[in-house]
């Protein structure tokens, strides 16, 4: 039979690990009622955020589809305004 292992990494504020982890235990005993599940368990490491935050490929898709969509509106007002010069 062929298995899959599943890794989830979540990082929160550490104040708030221990109800997160909780929360986590409870939806696996859920998610174990409909579905087979071996092994695993849940690990806690603390670490030092270097307070930046990197943006995530979403938010880069994001803030492209703004520039996208502004660059869209200059060329609007452009080619308009060369149509008036025309007409």
């Amino acid at each position: 039979m062929l298995y899959k292992k599943i890794n989830v990494e979540v990082m929160v504020v550490a104040d708030e690990a221990d109800a997160v982890v909780a929360e986590l235990d409870a939806a696996l005993d859920r998610l174990e009622e409909r579905h087979t599940i071996f092994g695993g368990g849940i690990e806690t490491v603390a670490f030092e955020h270097s307070g930046r935050r990197k943006r995530s490929a979403l938010a880069h898709t994001i803030a492209a589809g703004e520039t996208v969509a502004v660059a869209v509106r200059a060329a609007r007002k452009s080619v308009n305004a060369a149509l008036r010069a025309v007409i």
